[in-house]
């Protein structure tokens, strides 16, 4: 690591070490008597963030038994998830203002992100999804700056985009694997935070989802893709390289939750060693985002008792 980067983050590592307390916490205090959501058990916490402080095998806010029941709970959202999906959706095939939601996934590999997508996005209706996932730059979007291609895939009125990764990529391996200065990921926080203050402003609704899972549930399912031939193909040699380098993440998921979390635009920390209550937490965070915006059916664009008469005529 060069010294500068070193020098760097042993200032900011011995900062958040200052002012945390070595108390274990879930994701942040619960906004209790003025807020009692599961985002606001979720929130990431405000200041000074060490990712050991957070439980990754904690299961804060579920209503339910656990495991036995996890499936049934959040099945139960699916019925109004849907519902308000499809009002958003049908207020951006006429509205160029709709509004939208982004849901951002991030964590380290095995987290959970696809499984995410399957169980608590899968609820809903596809044509009303954006999907896209981030892998490593190509060619052509090497040539624009790192924003360039999260931009083209921000979804459109009424949709529910979904990041599998995101531009945060671009600040986590470029700092963890030196693929850039130091001056030029540090740089990357501010432009991040203009640009998710771009989107806020515009009528987006950003939701940042980091799926904390603990080093050893990591070892334990990367285990099990090899132990079973059914999920060689989810396994990839390279997790293991940046399972060598974790702390080195830790520090740098700790100071993206630090610097990039406001209001408008917050992280949640999704306690996801338990693989059910993860899909059950973002499921339950999308349909509280969903409920906030108050959507309504979009007004008819023609005279309803004409076209009646018209129908019943024909």
């Amino acid at each position: 690591m060069a010294k500068t980067e070193s020098k760097k983050s042993d200032k900011l590592s011995g900062k958040r070490q200052g002012k945390v307390s070595s108390s274990k916490r879930t994701s942040g205090e619960p906004v209790v008597g003025r807020d009692s959501s599961l985002r606001a058990l979720l929130r990431a916490p405000q200041g000074s963030v060490r990712i050991a402080d957070l439980d990754p095998a904690a299961a804060p806010g579920y209503p339910g038994k656990g495991k036995a029941d996890a499936e049934k709970q959040t099945l139960a959202m699916g019925p109004k998830i849907s519902d308000l999906q499809e009002r958003l959706y049908a207020n951006g095939r006429e509205d160029e203002s709709a509004p939208r939601v982004l849901l951002i996934l991030q964590g380290m590999d095995t987290s959970g992100k696809g499984g995410v997508i399957r169980h608590a996005i899968g609820m809903v209706d596809p044509q009303g999804i954006h999907l896209h996932a981030f892998k490593a730059p190509t060619d052509e979007e090497r040539q624009h700056d790192f924003l360039w291609r999260i931009r083209r895939a921000v979804p459109g009125p009424g949709m529910i985009g979904i990041f599998d990764r995101s531009q945060y990529e671009d600040v986590l391996i470029g700092r963890v694997d030196e693929l850039v200065p130091v001056e030029e990921w540090e740089q990357r926080y501010d432009q991040i935070n203009e640009f998710e203050k771009e989107l806020t402003d515009s009528g987006i609704r950003v939701v940042k989802c980091f799926l904390n899972i603990s080093a050893d549930e990591q070892k334990a399912r990367l285990l099990e893709r090899l132990e079973n031939p059914e999920k060689y193909w989810k396994y990839n040699p390279g997790d293991v390289d940046s399972r060598s380098k974790w702390p080195a993440y830790m520090e740098a998921y700790a100071d993206l939750l630090e610097r990039c979390n406001p209001d408008s635009a917050p992280w949640f920390v999704i306690p996801s060693d338990k693989k059910w209550y993860r899909n059950w937490a973002v499921a339950q965070i999308l349909l509280e985002t969903l409920q906030d915006m108050d959507l309504g059916w979009p007004p008819a664009d023609f005279d309803v008792d004409v076209e009646m008469e018209r129908v019943k005529s024909c």
